[in-house]
């Protein structure tokens, strides 16, 4: 299979040299140039995520030099599980995407591209750095899932000051071949910085770099799988296709619900849940796209004012009545997630983080119309991860998971940068000196 940028149809590469790459030349995104047409007969036999993902991905890796890797790459990095349970009231679920080394669904992704990279880089090379923007959840598992590997190095930018307490110290606990930078500014900076980086030729020269942000194909091809999975298994009991309310900021997580969608797997409406930054509710509500300012609010990962993937959907779904009849967003603002997560106990039988209360809530309004219908709540993150806010909606403390706790357990250190393109140059460029 090739694949081309969501800019320029003529770009025709490799999925590995579109994984190395990170961002097309044109500053486009890399697609597939068709998606394989699936069903559930395919997957027959298959019990495990890493069977559902290597038989899911096995189209995209057609032809590719990676293709004969595909199933222990898979393998190695769907070793954790993605539970579907049920919850109140009655056909109400939730997908558990928070099992993995640094609870939160970025794990799957971020395990994935590095499973790839690490097969992929040659040693007589320069190391790759591997440029990372965070609002919170993305960057602890890119470096977790990077940390040590040879030739390979991650530099990740988040906004100081925007990220929990918790999510800053996993940030910054990944000694030797990580480098985390505390930016002064929004979410929105550290992405512009990342893509002006990727982007610019004579510094690729002398610090080679790709990105693992969901821009990139090895971040969100994988996440179709536990989407796959838990709808493959839900048809299986019911015959009924499972319909899923993901919340979502940069758009990855929900365009790899999309995606799956569009394969021909057994999934039914998609709902998209974001919280106060709406330019997502307000284009499918009929307002023209427009990225703006991002706004901060009690989902911080969500705090994206200018979706990346936003480009990825519009390629899918080229018109935008289309489009807007295809789907649903919903806008839930603090207010709400505090409420949410303060009745999750007794409503649901959960506690829910800030981000996945944004996916509870806007089920709750959509319950409404659609009564009888099974859905499930996408759990990106423990809620651990956020215990400032949520231990005191609900009245006592959360445990960690053992994995959060290792991490917590480590020292943490990041360094201070503005946000300026001349201070990051400055940063990998005396990175890749002291090495």
């Amino acid at each position: 299979m090739k694949f081309t940028s969501t800019r320029d149809s003529d770009v025709s590469i490799d999925l590995s040299s579109a994984l190395i790459a990170g961002l097309a030349p044109d500053g486009g995104l890399y697609v597939p140039r068709t998606l394989p047409e699936l069903s559930v007969a395919d997957f027959d036999g298959l019990e495990t995520v890493a069977e559902t993902g290597a038989r899911l991905l096995r189209p995209f890796f057609a032809d590719d030099p990676l293709a004969n890797e595909l199933d222990a790459i898979c393998a190695e990095a769907f070793d954790f599980p993605a539970p579907l349970r049920s919850l109140k009231p009655e056909h109400t679920h939730v997908l558990e995407l928070f099992h993995g080394p640094t609870a939160a669904f970025k794990d799957f992704g971020a395990r994935f591209l590095a499973a790839c990279m690490k097969r992929l880089r040659k040693p007589d090379r320069l190391p790759l750095t591997i440029l990372v923007a965070t609002s919170g959840d993305t960057g602890a598992a890119v470096a977790a899932a990077f940390h040590g590997l040879a030739n390979l190095r991650v530099v990740v930018l988040y906004p100081d000051g925007r990220v929990s307490p918790r999510q800053a110290h996993q940030l910054g606990c990944f000694p030797g071949n990580v480098t985390a930078l505390r930016v002064a500014g929004s979410f929105d900076d550290c992405q512009r910085l990342v893509k002006q980086a990727l982007s610019d030729r004579e510094l690729q020269q002398v610090v080679p770099l790709s990105s693992a942000n969901s821009i990139s194909l090895g971040r969100l091809l994988p996440q179709m799988a536990y989407y796959a999975h838990a709808a493959i298994r839900h048809w299986r009991r019911t015959g009924e296709p499972l319909n899923f309310v993901v919340p979502t900021g940069n758009l990855g997580n929900g365009l790899a619900a999309i995606m799956a969608r569009a394969c021909g797997l057994p999934i039914g409406e998609i709902a998209l849940a974001t919280n106060a930054n709406r330019v997502l509710p307000d284009f499918f509500a009929g307002a023209v796209y427009s990225g703006r300012a991002s706004i901060a609010t009690l989902a911080n990962a969500m705090d994206v004012g200018a979706p990346s993937n936003f480009e990825r959907l519009a390629w899918l779904y080229p018109d935008n009545a289309t489009l807007r009849s295809a789907f649903t967003a919903v806008s839930v603002d603090d207010e709400a997630i505090r409420a949410t997560i303060g009745a999750g106990p007794s409503t649901h039988g959960e506690v829910f983080c800030p981000h996945t209360a944004c996916a509870a809530h806007a089920l709750e309004r959509l319950r409404a119309e659609r009564p009888e219908q099974d859905w499930a709540i996408v759990a990106t993150a423990h809620p651990a991860k956020f215990e400032q806010i949520v231990e005191a909606l609900i009245g006592h403390p959360i445990a960690p998971p053992e994995a959060l706790a290792k991490l917590l357990s480590r020292p943490s250190h990041a360094e201070p940068m503005a946000a300026e393109y001349t201070s990051l140059g400055t940063v990998l460029k005396r990175r890749i000196r002291a090495e």
